[in-house]
């Protein structure tokens, strides 16, 4: 077992109260659960890394070959993460790894859930498992009632009734809102021309006022 393994496994022997209060069996269980990774940073205890962590290497000069040491960062963003089981955004921070792996899980909800304990080489990611594994439980007990195609086709029709009603009460409020304005007079004359003038063209006459082609008017 690797160091971080160790201590996690120290704490949590110490939260129950030590080894002998331990039935048989039940540390060789905690260990397999306990993720076996070689976890040197702290704040990869803050968020979900994928097995990415930091990384330590020599530069190497290019005249002399002389070698110093370096450490390479893993990329960490912080990202907000959609949780359909617990119905709300997760802010979380997350590697460009990690990311990869929840797309092709499917979700942030999927991933760890198909991630094994032993795997889940994070505190923050073995508690969001711990959560999200017993929500899904309490979701599997939950019922779930269907609806005939009949019932739906009438919750769609009294959806479509109701938005009917909203845009005719707010077409109505404009209109009493509007009513007495130099603009709505306005538009009314208009509209009222406008059916004059059609109602001549039905008739199949043009309006008396009105000039034909090639007609001229002399004003004396």
């Amino acid at each position: 077992m690797a160091f971080r393994g160790r201590e996690m496994m120290k704490k949590l022997v110490k939260k129950v109260g030590g080894e002998s209060n331990l039935a048989p069996g039940v540390k060789e269980s905690l260990k397999k659960c306990v993720p076996d990774s070689k976890i040197v940073m702290n704040r990869a205890k803050r968020g979900l890394f994928a097995g990415k962590h930091i990384q330590f290497g020599n530069r190497i000069s290019e005249d002399g070959g002389n070698k110093s040491r370096r450490f390479w960062k893993p990329n960490v963003q912080d990202k907000r993460l959609f949780s359909y089981i617990l119905d709300r955004h997760i802010r979380v921070k997350v590697t460009t790894h990690a990311l990869r792996c929840i797309d092709k899980a499917g979700g942030i909800d999927e991933y760890l859930l198909k991630t094994p304990y032993h795997k889940m080489d994070t505190e923050m990611g073995l508690s969001w498992k711990t959560k999200i594994e017993k929500l899904y439980a309490e979701l599997g007990q939950m019922e779930v009632v269907f609806f005939s195609p009949e019932d739906e086709s009438k919750f769609e029709q009294g959806f479509k009734d109701l938005k009917l009603a909203e845009r005719a009460a707010r077409r109505e409020a404009r209109r009493q809102m509007y009513g007495g304005s130099s603009k709505q007079t306005q538009i009314e004359e208009g509209s009222g021309v406008a059916d004059e003038e059609t109602a001549w063209l039905k008739d199949g006459d043009s309006r008396p006022d009105a000039l034909h082609p090639g007609q001229l008017v002399f004003n004396f």
